[in-house]
């Protein structure tokens, strides 16, 4: 009985970290061109609320994901324009934009609420066992027997890894992060690749809130995303910049998510609040270590934050 609740726990961790796995490597994308972005919960409460809308209506899974995803790349399309182009401060921005993003998805969301998504539409994103892996005792069913959104979040950190490790447009990225003047300097086209990787990591942004809108609790809530885009912005600091160790963050702080409820269903009674709080304090403890340890495979990319102006260089 044991293990099937231990089981039951690290397969329900990996859907709770899903959004979470989604939204940070969106700002991991974002922070790796040189702008933070702090409007992740802006972006994803839009691709949640436009991801629903449009399922609700249309019955179609994939216009809703594209939708969700759309919605999340405007919303960093607002950022970048006011960031890159106008050069405005990127702190206030994201801020901004977290608010801009809470108002439009009440504003949107308030005829929605308590509708639940059709059984025929929940049923596109039922568990798919993946043959052969899917069998490995344990590990099968923890990991290869989920919704297919959750395996596209695996395959979507693997390839950002590739992309950013092990590539010449991934080395260019991070020329862009580092020093934008020389990578300038370089013939490295430095607007272009913060826009297209600030709206790429929008729409991974957006496609996150969508999971928790479509997949995870297929029924309208107000705020339905519960400041999991704060805890993304944690966990890119967490995970020190890393979509491989991005993995492993999301899943844990899902489990951190999820573990209050557990003890409390087993009759241990610990307040919610502190595994709520948990996350956070991880981050600053993980923030300590690497003032300490001085590590500059994770460090934060050196122009993060620093509005670049051409003819500055």
């Amino acid at each position: 009985m044991n293990t099937v609740l231990t089981v039951s726990f690290f397969k329900a961790a990996i859907i709770a970290g899903t959004p979470l796995l989604f939204a940070t490597l969106g700002e991991i994308m974002t922070e790796k061109s040189g702008n933070l972005n702090l409007g992740v919960e802006g972006m994803m409460l839009m691709g949640a609320v436009v991801g629903f809308e449009v399922g609700y209506v249309t019955n179609n899974p994939l216009l809703a994901l594209v939708t969700a995803a759309l919605a999340g790349a405007i919303g960093a399309l607002i950022y970048a324009f006011l960031t890159v182009s106008l050069r405005a401060n990127q702190v206030v921005s994201g801020l901004a934009l977290t608010i801009f993003g809470t108002g439009f998805s009440g504003f949107l969301g308030q005829g929605l609420i308590g509708l639940k998504m059709s059984e025929g539409f929940i049923s596109n994103f039922q568990k798919i066992k993946i043959p052969g892996l899917g069998d490995i005792p344990w590990l099968g069913e923890i990991f290869f027997n989920h919704d297919i959104l959750v395996y596209f979040g695996y395959l979507t950190a693997v390839i950002l890894g590739l992309y950013l490790y092990n590539t010449r447009k991934g080395l260019n990225l991070r020329a862009v992060g580092e020093n934008p003047a020389a990578a300038d300097a370089a013939s490295v086209r430095v607007t272009r690749y913060k826009y297209t990787h600030i709206l790429l990591g929008g729409a991974l942004c957006g496609l996150g809130g969508a999971y928790l809108s479509l997949v995870q609790v297929p029924v309208w809530q107000e705020n339905i995303t519960a400041g999991r885009g704060w805890i993304a912005v944690a966990l890119v600091i967490f995970s020190a910049w890393n979509p491989y160790r991005a993995i492993l963050g999301a899943y844990l702080f899902g489990g951190l998510d999820i573990i209050g409820f557990r003890l409390q269903g087993s009759g241990i009674v610990i307040s919610q609040y502190i595994f709520d709080m948990a996350p956070y304090l991880m981050t600053i403890i993980i923030l300590v270590i690497v003032s300490f340890k001085k590590d500059i495979k994770n460090a934060p990319p050196k122009a993060l934050g620093e509005p670049y102006f051409r003819e500055e260089r």
